[in-house]
């Protein structure tokens, strides 16, 4: 039997170790850094969840760059709520500029296509998405997404960043919920 943590009223095991995860956030950086070069491009972080993933990420990026934040939020405990809460919007001018939207997880894509229609109204130059963790078998609508970390299975997760009502982010390695 796997070792497990208690957050909350659930319990987790450990699904991916934070080594694995940080070789895979390098190869991601690596792709980004090829495909971006030679531009300077806009990296817009969504908060809470993708700071861990946003700062390993900005460690590997060699190319020219910024970074700022944009906070939403779509989920109620362990389920999405389907519906998108802006609470601190963007404020740079992307008009022209080249953008990359960095998410932790995209499971029912609903909060990624609203972020990406409300950027493109805004006339970027470009605008590509890297997320961490993808769970394929959630989404509600196709959704391009050009740079995945993980696939997962559709199960809860918490740590690197994600959590359980407030709690988990801080966990250095990807959680799953424990079958009950």
């Amino acid at each position: 039997m796997k070792p497990t943590i208690q957050v909350h009223d659930k319990h987790f095991e450990v699904f991916i170790e934070k080594s694995v995860i940080e070789n895979r956030i390098a190869a991601l950086a690596s792709s980004i850094n090829q495909d971006y070069e030679g531009k300077r491009p806009l990296f817009l972080a969504i908060l809470n969840g993708s700071f861990m993933f946003a700062a390993e990420l900005m460690k590997s990026i060699s190319v020219s760059c910024e970074i700022t934040f944009l906070r939403v939020s779509s989920y109620q405990a362990t389920e999405s709520s389907g519906k998108v809460h802006q609470i601190l919007g963007l404020l740079e001018n992307i008009e022209g500029r080249d953008i990359v939207v960095v998410e932790d997880i995209v499971d029912t894509g609903l909060t990624m296509i609203e972020i990406k229609q409300q950027l493109m109204a805004q006339n970027p130059a470009s605008l590509s998405v890297v997320t961490l963790f993808q769970k394929p078998e959630a989404l509600k609508q196709p959704l391009e997404v050009e740079y995945v970390g993980f696939e997962i299975e559709n199960k809860f997760v918490l740590g690197y960043g994600l959590d359980y009502d407030g709690l988990g982010r801080n966990l250095s390695d990807l959680y799953v919920l424990c079958p009950a």
